[in-house]
Formats: structure tokens, C-alpha cells, sequence
């Protein structure tokens, strides 16, 4: 016979539906809303995002799809962010799709920091979240540091495009 402490099992499962409930939401947005969702909640994480916390020794790895956006102009980055969340196939999303879970996280890492520093094209400072946007928000920001990189490992993790094997 084996005995179980339901107190042990509650709390995770109610942190895990909590990222769960946040992703849904995330993924309910319109393309634009998730983009700049995204910017908004790496500029406002109160807790060290920084290359070592997203997987830096990985970054190598997507280091020639950042200079590739780099390149682009203005329009072809929008477009490329929008391709990369809407999961088009595209060749750049296709090199996105084939990155690990971690090399994700740290490449959003860099996308943020070259759209703050205005490397790459970002969301305009005065920019306001749609009312969807800012309750999704509000649910992130409820989250535990942990499960707002959690969080973000998922939908990053969903985006791109995999060919299918």
C-alpha cells in the first residue's frame, strides 16, 4: 500500500497550470500583440534575464540567424518576427525551428536587447499594450520568477518552423 501527501502534489500542479493558463493566453493574441508582449515582459522581468540564465554557452548557435536580422531592413525584421511567431516556413524560420529549447530563450534574450538598443527594429516607446495583451500580462507578472522563464521557454519554444520528419 502506498500513501500520497496531496498537500505535495497541489502546489505544482497549480504552478504549472498557472504557466499553462498564461501560455494559452499568449497564444490567443494577435501576431503584433505577442511581439510586443514579448519586449515588454524582458524589459519589466524583475530577475537576472541575462545570457547565463538563458543558455549563453548556446547562443553561438543562433549567432549567425541575429546577424542575418541585423541585416535586414526594418520591414524584413517586422516581417521576420511576425513569420518566426506565426510559425510560417520561411528559410530563416526554419533555422530558428531547428535551434534547442534553450538556444531559444537565449536568442529572444539578444532579439530584446538589439530591439532595446535599436539594432533591431522594436516596439516604439510609446507604445501601449492592447487590453488582451496587458491581462496576459498582468498574468506573467503574477508569476515566480522561475515560472516566467518557464513561461518564455515554452512560447519561444513554439515558434519557428519544423519541417516535419
Amino acid at each position: 500500500m502506498s500513501f500520497t501527501d496531496d498537500r505535495t502534489l497541489t502546489r505544482p500542479i497549480k504552478l504549472f497550470d498557472a504557466v499553462s493558463a498564461a501560455r494559452k493566453a499568449f497564444n490567443q493574441l494577435a501576431t503584433d500583440d505577442r511581439l510586443g508582449l514579448l519586449q515588454v515582459v524582458y524589459e519589466n522581468m524583475d530577475g537576472p534575464i541575462s545570457p547565463a540564465a538563458t543558455g549563453a554557452a548556446r547562443l553561438q548557435f543562433a549567432q549567425g540567424l541575429l546577424t542575418k536580422v541585423k541585416t535586414l531592413s526594418q520591414s524584413e525584421q517586422l516581417d521576420f518576427m511576425r513569420n518566426l511567431t506565426d510559425c510560417r516556413d520561411t528559410p530563416m524560420t526554419r533555422s530558428y525551428g531547428i535551434l534547442t529549447r534553450n538556444t531559444k530563450l537565449a536568442f529572444w534574450f539578444q532579439l530584446s536587447e538589439m530591439m532595446r538598443s535599436g539594432t533591431v527594429l522594436g516596439v516604439p516607446s510609446d507604445h501601449q499594450l492592447s487590453q488582451g495583451a496587458q491581462e496576459v500580462f498582468d498574468m506573467i507578472v503574477a508569476l515566480e520568477f522561475g515560472q516566467r522563464i518557464s513561461f518564455l521557454r515554452q512560447v519561444v519554444t513554439d515558434m519557428g518552423y519544423e519541417s516535419p520528419e
